[in-house]
């Protein structure tokens, strides 16, 4: 692994393939982690009571991290909560302007 340069994509994928082992199960089951890039690992919560607390835990977090999967691979988070439907888009979606005063 050394000699071929893949510590550290091993421990980027010790993050997303064992999530629950590094954070634990209360947690995990509460979260997942969406995307790491220079070392900040983006997590959705499941609600944004979720997300702050995360947000709360994110010291100890960092430092179970660091212990599962060692130093420098993740060095910030970035929480956040689940995203929001989108009402631009989609089946319902009215063109134009939509419905507006019909009476007059």
């Amino acid at each position: 692994m050394r000699a071929r340069g893949w510590e550290k994509p091993k421990a980027e994928a010790t993050v997303f393939g064992s999530w629950e082992k590094v954070v634990g199960p209360d947690i995990a089951a509460h979260s997942r982690p969406v995307r790491l890039e220079g070392g900040v690992l983006t997590v959705e919560a499941e609600s944004t009571a979720w997300a702050t607390q995360l947000r709360l835990l994110a010291a100890t977090l960092l430092r179970k991290i660091a212990g599962e999967v060692g130093n420098n691979v993740v060095t910030r988070l970035n929480i956040h909560g689940p995203a929001a439907p989108s009402w631009s888009r989609g089946p319902r979606r009215v063109q134009g302007r939509g419905p507006r005063d019909t009476y007059g």
